[in-house]
């Protein structure tokens, strides 16, 4: 296997799809013109017999890639995420998630981190779509370890997927040899006065708060929640129960996304006090991708301070 860990989530997956196409023979790609950032390209040059370039016509791609689902073949399909939520949601659902396809949907450049593309590239209502959308699994990798992972198991596994990959390189939180389990949260850090869960980029800044907040006497889990559908729904009432309060870290809106998927958890099964960090009800600007993070409020010091609000009591 290639080394992932230093690439970009968009690289590794790009990378990896030549070694899952050299073992699944009915794996196909398809993209949207796109392919030189979607990290796709590599697939092509290698497979072009298996590669199939649909142009700027995303929903047109969807269909296409259904078709090819319902004739055994494996699709991975990629665009950008704005483009592959927003665009092409109606053939989405018709076309592949009402019949229950066998089509991946790997989306590049999710979030704001796209950064100078602006709003109209800024994907931060994708995870409420593909959430709301039955029988869709939903990812979000940490990092390019876990993009590897879940591309492996979405290969592996009967249905539709949505993956969502970053543009930048996220900051490493895992190392070679870990393993990524559909639908299971995983435990960065114990802790037992409050959790965090994140995903995505947010996962290495949930990290981050957490040790500032050590250093302050507050002791706190800190949970990648990398699938959002289905959802680690006994990980989220363990932790509410064991530490008593929960803070949810995200880069999409507020609402929709994996901190409603928690919230509903919460309040249906263990009520207890909570925060969210996550993209106001507002789009964004065109910026730097460190910038808009920061003027979003989608740091660790804002995790820190969310926590803080929550009014922690320290256990001895």
């Amino acid at each position: 296997m290639t080394a992932y860990a230093e690439l970009s989530t968009r690289e590794a997956y790009g990378k990896f799809l030549v070694e899952l196409g050299q073992e699944y023979k009915d794996i196909v790609v398809l993209d949207a013109d796109l392919s030189r950032s979607t990290m796709t390209k590599y697939f092509a040059e290698k497979f072009p017999e298996r590669f199939f370039q649909c142009g700027l016509e995303e929903q047109n791609m969807m269909s296409i890639a259904a078709g090819l689902a319902a004739t055994g073949k494996i699709p991975f399909v990629s665009t950008f995420a704005v483009f592959a939520a927003c665009r092409c949601f109606d053939q989405v659902r018709v076309c592949i998630a009402q019949p229950k396809l066998n089509v991946k949907i790997v989306a590049t450049h999710g979030g704001i981190t796209v950064g100078e593309d602006g709003a109209s590239h800024h994907a931060i209502e994708d995870l409420a779509l593909y959430c709301s959308l039955p029988g869709f699994n939903v990812v979000v990798p940490a990092d390019a370890i876990e993009t590897v992972e879940a591309v492996r198991v979405a290969a592996a596994t009967e249905g539709p997927f949505y993956i969502r990959l970053g543009r930048p390189k996220f900051p490493p939180v895992y190392t070679e040899g870990y393993r990524f389990n559909l639908g299971k949260a995983v435990t960065m850090r114990d802790g037992k006065d409050a959790t965090i869960i994140a995903c995505g980029i947010m996962v290495s800044k949930a990290l981050e708060a957490a040790n500032v907040l050590a250093s302050q006497g507050i002791d706190c889990r800190v949970l990648n929640m990398p699938t959002l559908k289905p959802l680690d729904e006994p990980a989220i009432i363990a932790a509410a129960t064991q530490t008593g309060a929960i803070v949810v870290a995200e880069e999409h809106l507020l609402h929709g996304g994996l901190g409603s998927l928690v919230a509903l958890v919460v309040a249906r099964e263990k009520p207890v006090p909570m925060g969210f960090i996550g993209i106001k009800d507002v789009y964004t600007k065109s910026g730097k991708p460190d910038e808009l993070l920061q003027k979003n409020g989608l740091t660790a010091g804002a995790i820190e301070q969310a926590v803080k609000v929550l009014g922690i009591r320290r256990r001895g």
